[in-house]
């Protein structure tokens, strides 16, 4: 009974930090400061690396948010002596397939977070150098991220060379940047530029040319990443307009987005006018969020078909298979969420929204949202949170799954929603004919996890909507009755599939 009991706790422990992982990135929440989240963030990946340091390394399997995926690679490269040769093995394939993964601006903070932590063993180095090796275009890297790249090649003796050939080329692919499409610099030149910068009078790397260049000559700007040409546009005292119309061809989605509404009230300008459709489903969200309510009832078809369009990819295999679905959305007033994360929580709700609306079945779909507005794309963050009346309403829908994604502060009145749950699980359901999952987008620092509805009632943090089916999963294991061995066989399941996609992209 007692290893029964230890295995439960330990389950308990590792969700505990897996909720923490995926919402909490050490900033400022509705409810929280930002020295609370680190702290308590800090508390955790300690307490959960010693005690259970197989588990810490598989999480990055997971969906985590990038700001821990870091962490914890950064954790196991710092605390290699604790680990034995297997877990080495292990955590090497994760880590490698982690880093390639996350935004290469991340992993130069990285770089220089192991360094400044005086880590620089063999092992250490030898993962650095394949995913540095693996990049498509170094002298992209060195124009974009060179105090990083620096960082690298001094620190860790890193060589200034790239096997992975050639880059993508127009600007227009993932909002990390995108190469040059360019031949890998020359052997030297690429140190030349980085440590010995005035030495050449000319490049043969296109990208290293531009940026000499551009120093004094306008037309060369323009053959810069976005951000970097920012700086030589302000320095030459070209007009942002002009400046943005001739530069977005090397735009990335994410800056096309960030810009467009500079065109224009309507932000309808065609230098930086962005598709839409192919937008993650969060960051599409967020982006219809921002506009005002005469925008989005304007431009009402574009943006609510970009959405479905959005959900339907994140859905994938699963869309229409999960039956009759309800789903309580919290447009509550704390879903504005803070200074560094507006709308968070907000944006997690409506792309919860068109996701659910997507997996259930054609037809068999309802939302209530707290505020009981019923059009999805003007809700507000607004007034009280009366889940449990929403929950009564949901309930009465007779769904086969019941999502509820909010912040958990029940307060109009304040706990109605955990005693719905409670009679509804113990009294009119037994049978469990109906599932209840509950997702947080927010991190509760002072209670170590999100903060749950009920004890019957099993909890998951979500960061992004995309992740929603993934976390409806794992909540499984939140209930108190699944042990540690499940949770690791689960966990395993996890870690084979994340490296067999890994592998299969042909990386190194």
């Amino acid at each position: 009974m007692t290893e029964t009991y230890a295995d439960l706790i330990a389950a308990e422990d590792v969700l505990l930090f897996v909720n923490a992982a995926v919402t909490s990135t050490g900033q400022r929440e509705f409810r929280s400061q930002a020295y609370q989240q680190r702290l308590s963030l800090d508390f955790l990946h300690e307490y959960v690396r010693v005690n259970y340091r197989t588990v810490y390394a598989a999480s990055l399997a997971l969906d985590i948010n990038d700001h821990n995926a870091a962490r914890v690679v950064e954790q196991l490269l710092r605390t290699a002596g604790e680990a034995s040769g297997e877990q080495k093995r292990t955590e090497g394939r994760l880590i490698a397939a982690r880093l390639a993964r996350l935004p290469p601006q991340r992993v130069y903070r990285l770089f220089r977070a192991l360094r400044a932590a005086k880590v620089g063993n063999r092992r250490t180095r030898a993962i650095l150098r394949d995913w540095l090796a693996a990049r498509p275009d170094l002298g992209h890297d060195a124009v974009k991220y060179r105090a990083g790249l620096k960082t690298a090649a001094r620190h860790f003796h890193l060589p200034l060379t790239t096997a992975a050939g050639t880059g993508t080329g127009t600007g227009t692919g993932t909002d990390t940047g995108t190469a040059t499409g360019s031949a890998p610099p020359a052997a030297g030149e690429l140190g030349d530029f980085l440590f010995k910068p005035g030495v050449r009078p000319r490049y043969e790397h296109p990208l290293l040319d531009a940026y000499r260049r551009a120093h004094y000559e306008q037309g060369a700007v323009y053959e810069l990443p976005f951000t970097v040409a920012e700086g030589f546009a302000a320095r030459h005292g070209v007009a942002r307009e002009a400046f943005v119309e001739r530069i977005a061809p090397r735009m990335t989605r994410l800056e096309r987005l960030r810009t467009q509404r500079e065109a224009g009230a309507d932000g309808a300008g065609a230098a930086v006018r962005t598709d839409l459709s192919v937008m993650p489903l969060t960051r599409l969200a967020l982006y219809a969020l921002s506009l005002s309510t005469e925008e989005r009832v304007r431009r009402r078809a574009e943006l609510t078909g970009a959405l479905r369009s959005a959900a339907r990819r994140a859905a994938g295999p699963y869309a229409g298979t999960w039956g009759r679905v309800a789903a309580v959305l919290d447009d509550s007033y704390s879903a504005s969420g803070s200074g560094v994360k507006r709308r968070r929580p907000l944006a997690v709700a409506l792309g919860g929204h068109f996701l659910l609306e997507a997996l259930a079945a054609p037809g068999a779909y309802g939302a209530w949202w707290t505020s009981g507005r019923t059009d999805p794309l003007l809700v507000r963050p607004y007034g009280p949170t009366p889940l449990g009346m929403r929950v009564i309403d949901a309930l009465e829908y007779a769904p086969e799954r019941l999502v509820v994604v909010s912040d958990g502060w029940d307060n109009a009145p304040p706990g109605l929603a955990g005693e719905v749950l409670r009679v509804w699980r113990t009294r009119l359901d037994r049978e469990r004919r109906t599932s209840v999952v509950h997702l947080n987008p927010v991190y509760d620092a002072d209670g170590f996890d999100v903060r749950r509805l009920a004890a019957s009632v099993p909890t998951a943090g979500i960061r992004d909507a995309e992740d929603l089916p993934a976390l409806v999963e794992i909540a499984q294991f939140a209930e108190g009755r699944t042990g540690l061995a499940e949770l690791q066989a689960y966990l395993d399941r996890r870690i084979e599939s994340f490296l067999r996609t890994y592998e299969r992209s042909g990386a190194t």
